[in-house]
């Protein structure tokens, strides 16, 4: 396959907003109305801890790794036949398929607790069922 055709025929507007859309999940799901407090307290993480980050740094380079973690997944879905249910099951697949594991995978090494995984993981899960309903919709 051409790598150059196929970035040709992606669907940018789609990806984009894709990338965008894991940042409104992410705001609502790190919220104190969802999962805010239970994941600051089991990643260890203080109010005080995150006024001192660089907001530059971190939104910056979630920014550009979501973007391409979109690429990657419109990289699989381009194609013609792709549809919102496949683009569906595609995100699925990849959160519960790929994502969420190798989180598991580094948090056992790590010995965090099951709840920070499970946080982080299904936020990855839903993150990508909306990328891949997005991205599969958006013909």
């Amino acid at each position: 396959m051409d790598m150059g055709a196929a970035f040709s025929t992606l669907n940018w507007w789609s990806i984009l907003t894709a990338t965008v859309s894991a940042f409104v999940l992410g705001g609502i799901w790190y919220s104190p109305l969802m999962f805010g407090n239970a994941w600051m307290k089991v990643s260890g993480m203080t109010e005080e801890m995150a006024k001192q980050a660089n907001p530059g740094k971190i939104y910056g380079g979630a920014f550009a790794l979501t973007l391409l973690a979109a690429i990657n997944l419109g990289m699989f879905l381009n194609d013609p036949k792709v549809d919102l249910a496949f683009g569906i099951a595609a995100g699925a697949a990849t959160g519960i398929g790929w994502v969420a594991p190798a989180f598991g995978v580094v948090y056992l090494f790590e010995q965090r607790p099951t709840l920070h995984w499970f946080i982080n993981g299904a936020y990855w899960v839903v993150t990508f069922i909306i990328m891949g309903a997005i991205i599969g919709a958006w013909r």
